[in-house]
């Protein structure tokens, strides 16, 4: 047989070699690269359980609520930004995710998102709500009031209130089970949870005011909402001056 074919043996023990060679036995001495896992850290702050049963009536409420544009210069009590919030958006009855405010076939479409600048307990920064379990997850370490402000026409009870609720909507959301009506149906929705929020306000004697002068994609671009979110009504909120 000719020198330069190889034999059924050299086959044999040139694929032996090779594999002793190349196989993951043969590496396992050597260490791996070090590679750094990548990890999402996301400050999450649990808010305090809401009060179902409150000193104020739905009648005083409704006769105290007017819109409030100037705020003493004092912090607000986390309590205080967790009713609020749940006011607009709380869970009401857990088996079927019931939230405060009516919504179109529960289809849920709004956001919720807190401006803090003085609010004990809390970091300045931006924070979104998260309904099902009753927390703040924090979005931003920036008090963004200044440019909320900037965004809404520099309206300076934006930039004075301690803290600022921002309502914010995925149209899809709605849309998807009742094509253009849907549009209606959440403007119909942020009406109820902002109402909600001014009427939740009188009963710790706060102020606010609804705000709806503002640059659409100013705001969105300062709070880094997601493509599909759109800011619709901002409402400062503070201690009446």
């Amino acid at each position: 047989m000719p020198d330069f074919i190889a034999s059924p043996t050299k086959l044999l023990l040139s694929a032996l070699l090779t594999w002793l060679i190349f196989s993951p036995a043969s590496t396992a001495n050597y260490p791996a690269e070090k590679k750094e896992p990548y990890t999402m850290v996301e400050q999450t702050i649990k808010l305090p359980a809401p009060d179902l049963r409150g000193e104020v009536s739905t009648e005083e409420a409704l006769s105290k609520r007017r819109s409030v544009r100037s705020y003493l210069d004092e912090p607000l009590e986390l309590e205080w930004i967790g009713q609020l919030l749940w006011a607009a958006q709380g869970i009401t009855l857990e088996a079927r995710g019931f939230r405060t405010a009516p919504s179109a076939g529960a289809t849920y479409p709004l956001e919720m998102y807190l401006a803090a600048g003085r609010v004990n307990g809390l970091q300045p920064g931006l924070y979104r709500y998260v309904p099902g379990d009753h927390t703040l997850v924090k979005t931003g370490d920036v008090d963004l009031r200044d440019e909320i402000a900037l965004a809404a026409l520099g309206q300076g009870q934006v930039r004075e209130a301690p803290a600022v609720f921002i309502v914010a909507a995925d149209y899809d959301r709605t849309a998807r089970r009742y094509g253009d009506r849907g549009t209606r149906y959440v403007h119909m929705e942020v009406g109820h949870a902002s109402q909600n929020i001014c009427l939740q306000a009188i009963t710790y004697g706060l102020g606010t005011v609804i705000v709806g002068a503002f640059d659409d994609d100013q705001l969105k671009s300062v709070l880094g909402l997601p493509a599909n979110e759109n800011p619709l009504i901002i409402i400062p909120a503070g201690k009446p001056d």
